[in-house]
């Protein structure tokens, strides 16, 4: 281990002495929102960034290990959505003097859980909206708006973010899903950095072909 340290995810702070880098899981309140080993976020507090979040709507964030969350990234939740089946959006049940009870949940475009894998990067700015999937291992433009789940391994961009492309060809991508690199014990995740940060992609293919 580097340094004689053993990473501890468990660790608010990775970095000595900056504290503008976080690991998420050991900060997390709301029992609505999960998050995985080693994902941080650039920031020192993550869940301002988490809006729209009610008890009642009863949805989850979850997001998997090693993502890498850069700064005023927002995930909006499903209270942020308003009825739109009837002939007015505008929420009366919410505001003191008027006179309306709350729609039934089956009347609001409520859109489930917003889901982020495993080692995924998004980019500064973005906004991830209610009940997106979002792939292992995808990256997520800055600045960009993500309202559509997003395939494992593709790098998406833009308002409303779009393909860009697929970061590698479907055997590798197929390989890197089967082997889950993630979900690795600390030691074994530690030896295989040479492979995971290799960029001769045909050594990683025939090493993971090897370790499957």
């Amino acid at each position: 281990m580097k340094n004689g340290i053993r990473p501890d995810p468990d660790k608010v702070h990775p970095i000595n002495g900056y504290d503008k880098e976080i690991y998420i899981k050991p900060t997390i309140t709301d029992p609505n929102i999960i998050v995985g080993d080693f994902s941080y976020i650039a920031d020192s507090d993550f869940e301002s960034h988490v809006t729209h979040h009610y008890e009642w709507n009863g949805d989850k964030l979850i997001i998997g290990k090693f993502c890498q969350i850069a700064a005023d990234v927002e995930f909006v939740m499903n209270g942020a959505n308003h009825q739109m089946n009837a002939v007015s959006t505008f929420p009366f049940y919410t505001l003191e003097g008027l006179d309306m009870e709350p729609p039934a949940m089956a009347d609001l475009p409520l859109k489930g859980d917003t889901i982020i894998g495993n080692d995924v990067w998004i980019g500064q700015n973005a906004v991830i909206l209610p009940g997106v999937h979002i792939g292992d291992g995808a990256i997520i433009g800055a600045n960009s708006v993500v309202g559509r789940n997003v395939e494992p391994y593709t790098i998406v961009a833009g308002n409303p973010a779009k393909l860009l492309r697929k970061r590698f060809d479907d055997e590798l991508t197929e390989l890197l899903l089967r082997f889950k690199w993630w979900d690795k014990s600390i030691d074994e995740i530690n030896s295989l950095i040479p492979i995971l940060t290799c960029s001769d992609l045909n050594r990683v293919r025939e090493e993971l072909k090897a370790r499957l």
